[in-house]
């Protein structure tokens, strides 16, 4: 019976390292070369990625670096992204301030196709772009309480996906450091302030990372069954799921404390048109954001039927690009915007 056991083991072994190399040769070959732990190149490649544009910050985890510039990605001396306005436009002040995650930001468009910079023109008045890329709904509105004392703006405009939620309960993401938010006792505490340095990549790997994180074989399986993304990216967890969730309400209240007019706009990431689920799950997280939204006094806009009707009208492959809306994206939101923010607006 050993014996039967040592030979199903070796076949199984022989088996699991056969299609490994099979893997590998699919891949190209310069796989069968590389045997070092995916996991690790992929975390350290997004560290490097964002230490061009982004600066660690003590208070929010990281902020845009002032004056970085970059592939038609601009930022202003004070960490802004540049929102151009069409030559000769005169535009209003005080201006309106836009903040939250990479649909804030403008991920994979230029400064000029923006959601915000084409905005100004549509209301008249200067928008700040401080979206963020990977901002969570607490960095959301830290960032928020930072800025309009300073800013002092004629209108808040918040944007924000479903995800935001989650990253609220991470101390974490994409391997930098944030803080979080913690409910004690039917309050929010602030967590993880001053900011600490993020971790070595090489530290953040787990058992299982690293005893199969050099397989490719592993990282195909994950990949077709739509796991890889959790497996790989270095989020750290300290709140239980559903945390964000409970908190959104808490977060816009405390935001409701800077007396200021203010949008909350759900966006939607482009696999909402990919998994029916999903979608489902997405738009009831978006819905209870948008509900808290309506409680604080704001005014609420959900994009989902305009971006929906442009998908249907033009195609996912017009509307967007790799993981954010395309230029028609923007476009749509920038109407949508302007039309729910004049009840908002002072004259000019």
């Amino acid at each position: 019976m050993l014996g039967r056991a040592a030979l199903v083991l070796c076949s199984l072994l022989v088996g699991l390292l056969l299609l490994e190399l099979g893997c590998r040769l699919w891949r190209g070959p310069a796989a069968l070369l590389d045997w070092s732990n995916i996991i690790l190149k992929e975390r350290q490649a997004t560290l490097s990625a964002g230490a061009g544009r982004l600066k660690r910050d003590s208070e929010l985890g990281f902020v845009l670096r002032p004056g970085f510039s970059a592939e038609g990605v601009t930022y202003d001396l004070h960490g802004h992204r540049l929102t151009p306005a069409p030559p000769g436009a005169v535009l209003a002040e005080p201006p309106v301030l836009a903040v939250g995650d990479s649909y804030a930001h403008g991920d994979e468009v230029s400064d000029g196709e923006t959601w915000a910079a084409l905005l100004q023109p549509l209301i008249g008045r200067r928008t700040i772009n401080a979206g963020v890329s990977g901002y969570g709904l607490d960095q959301t509105v830290l960032r928020a309480e930072k800025l309009v004392p300073e800013i002092k703006p004629a209108a808040l405009v918040l944007v924000f996906i479903a995800d935001d939620l989650r990253r609220a309960e991470m101390k974490r993401v994409w391997g930098a450091e944030k803080p979080y938010f913690e409910p004690v006792a039917g309050e929010l505490a602030l967590r993880n302030v001053p900011v600490p340095p993020s971790p070595p990549p090489a530290t953040t790997l787990d058992l299982w990372q690293r005893l199969y994180g050099w397989s490719v074989l592993v990282d195909t399986i994950l990949r077709h069954k739509g796991w890889q993304y959790e497996w790989s990216i270095d989020h750290a967890r300290v709140l239980p799921r559903g945390t964000g969730e409970a908190m959104a309400c808490p977060l816009l209240k405390r935001l409701a404390a800077l007396k200021v007019p203010t949008l909350v706009v759900a966006e939607y990431d482009p696999y909402v048109w990919k998994d029916a689920e999903y979608a489902r799950e997405q738009r009831r997280l978006s819905a209870v954001v948008l509900d808290c939204a309506r409680a604080a006094g704001f005014g609420a806009l959900d994009l989902f039927d305009a971006i929906d009707a442009a998908v249907k009208r033009d195609g996912y492959a017009v509307m967007f690009r790799s993981s954010h809306p395309g230029p028609l994206g923007h476009r749509i939101a920038a109407e949508r915007i302007a039309e729910a923010l004049r009840p908002y607006m002072p004259p000019r």
